[in-house]
């Protein structure tokens, strides 16, 4: 991926939640240290394996009830208003994890089985206003999407798409139903990402592959501002490093095949030209940004 693009983090205003100490969501442990000092949050780091979460936490309910009630008018014209942009980018992503050999594999797969005329499924979990979805269709991929926010009934009503306006875990689809599951910008909002993890694997065939997009924690920009990183925001209850979120991959029996990052500086911090370094040079290291996980079930 090397255009530029830049999408404003949404974030809901830090409330006063009631809140709970929770053990380490990758390895059970409960030694934590300070991490990251936000205003009216905090993050620590897990002593044994590293992964750094919000702890306390608000409740589970609490935070669906922001998805599912609170987000409204504001937040499906913030989504519509970036979606061009956050679909392009999905789309360079989705290229350096060689989405188009992904495609062919399922096709030819499917043509060996003697089912050439059943198109591969697809699965897009947190799928906002369906752009993505509405993008696989075209190409002719059977779809389907889950999302909890008011943004589910726009896509329905105005991409045609078959939306579930629930949790993933909450969906009850039949055991190996899709091909291919995306996950963009949302592993890091759950509660309890393990779960969640459990489902997608449920979910997939044997041979079907994941694409998980998060921010990354280890990536040049968080280790330069720190608490002030603009993914340390009160709606990420975790940051997951590229160890951290492919040990919890592996937990579960995923193989990872790659991890791709991108974006040195954000648009504006920087001068183009430096930018354009920062953003080759983290690229080239694997210290971008933001990150994208291919795994793949066996």
């Amino acid at each position: 991926m090397n255009k530029n693009r830049s999408v404003k983090t949404w974030s809901t205003p830090v409330a006063q939640e009631e809140r709970e100490l929770i053990p380490c969501a990758l390895c059970g442990g409960r030694q934590f240290k300070p991490s990251l000092v936000c205003d009216g949050f905090s993050y620590v780091r897990c002593t044994g394996c590293g992964l750094v979460q919000m702890n306390p936490q608000p409740f589970a309910a609490n935070v669906e009830r922001r998805y599912r009630e609170l987000f409204g008018d504001d937040y499906l014209a913030y989504q519509l208003k970036n979606e061009a942009a956050f679909l392009e980018l999905q789309k360079l992503a989705m290229a350096d994890a060689h989405f188009d050999q992904i495609e062919k594999d399922l096709m030819e797969r499917k043509a060996a089985s003697g089912t050439p005329d059943d198109m591969p499924s697809v699965l897009d979990i947190g799928c906002a206003t369906g752009a993505m979805l509405a993008f696989l269709k075209e190409r002719g991929w059977q779809t389907t999407g889950v999302e909890i926010s008011p943004s589910a009934e726009y896509a329905r009503l105005n991409r045609n798409l078959a939306i579930e306006k629930t949790i993933l875990e909450e969906s009850c689809f039949p055991v190996e139903s899709f091909d291919l599951v995306l996950a963009s910008h949302l592993v890091e909002h759950l509660n309890n990402p393990g779960s969640f993890i459990d489902e997608v694997w449920r979910v997939l065939r044997p041979g079907a592959r994941l694409l998980l997009t998060t921010p990354n924690i280890d990536g040049f920009q968080a280790r330069l501002f720190g608490s002030r990183w603009r993914s340390a925001i009160f709606d990420h209850l975790y940051l997951f490093s590229a160890r951290t979120i492919r040990a919890m991959l592996n937990s579960v029996g995923f193989v990872c095949e790659g991890v791709y990052t991108w974006g040195g500086l954000a648009a504006g911090t920087a001068p183009l030209p430096v930018k354009r370094f920062a953003d080759k040079a983290a690229k080239a290291l694997g210290l971008g940004d933001v990150m994208l996980v291919k795994a793949r079930k066996i």
